[in-house]
């Protein structure tokens, strides 16, 4: 797990407390552990995370698995003509938007790599310095970087964080109300145990991304059978309870 930054706010104790318990009961919820639902390696698995930026899951695997199926490598997709890799990703939101992007971090990689790459060599290199390297490539932000180590067969724990573990978290008052899904990555990472498993980190992002699926919703969210309510301010003002006296949020 990435190290904690020095100098943490005077608050962090009591929210890294209340992230550890609510770990515990949304784990217990869900039936943690769960199991890794990608074998790719983390090659495949950064381009799979670059087509699903705003894209359904379902929308997004039919683009990979047309991509795959017409270019049977990477270095095929990289030089291939721009309007045929858009085609293959047509699936996906926004695919003359991608297609380009995803050529543009091929070559990047290939670049660096002084020729084509799979990204193994991140397996020996400590997260934050794994993560710092993959998000200087243009077009790979914290939440792509994050999946590509956790996700991938390299299964390096590094924790992404998606629209339900954000909405949760902020309800939660984990994260202030300002703070967007990019800057979350910090401030929430900074919340879990530095000697994690990647096994452990993985079970916390999942148990909060279920929750904002099946309880947690966007719009009419289900407070009254919400196994953490007694920790989330949002909630108990919701249904008319006291409002927790606790510190402010990290980033309010």
């Amino acid at each position: 797990m990435e190290t904690i930054a020095p100098n943490l706010p005077p608050d962090f104790a009591p929210r890294q407390a209340k992230a550890l318990l609510v770990h515990e009961r949304l784990c217990a919820e869900y039936g943690a552990p769960f199991r890794f639902f990608s074998s790719k390696d983390p090659l495949s698995e950064l381009i799979s995370a670059l087509l699903s930026h705003r894209t359904r899951n379902q929308e997004s695997h039919k683009a990979y698995q047309q991509l795959v199926a017409r270019f049977p490598t990477w270095e095929e997709v990289r030089d291939a003509p721009t309007e045929e890799v858009q085609a293959a990703i047509n699936p996906c939101t926004w695919p003359e938007q991608k297609a380009p992007r995803i050529q543009a971090v091929l070559r990047e990689i290939s670049t660096r790599c002084d020729g084509p790459c799979d990204l193994e060599f991140l397996a020996e290199v400590p997260v934050t310095e794994a993560r710092a390297w993959l998000e200087s490539i243009p077009g790979v932000g914290p939440k792509t970087s994050a999946a590509t180590l956790l996700f991938s067969t390299l299964r390096l724990p590094a924790m992404p964080v998606d629209s339900h573990h954000h909405r949760v978290a902020q309800r939660l008052a984990l994260i202030g109300p300002k703070v967007g899904t990019e800057a979350a990555h910090a401030l929430l990472s900074e919340l879990l145990p530095p000697d994690w498993s990647a096994q452990e980190v993985y079970d916390h992002h999942e148990a909060l991304m279920f929750h904002g699926q099946k309880c947690c919703y966007f719009s009419a969210p289900a407070c009254q059978r919400c196994v953490v309510l007694d920790q989330c301010p949002f909630g108990q003002k919701r249904l008319g309870g006291v409002r927790s006296s606790e510190p402010a949020a990290a980033g309010t």
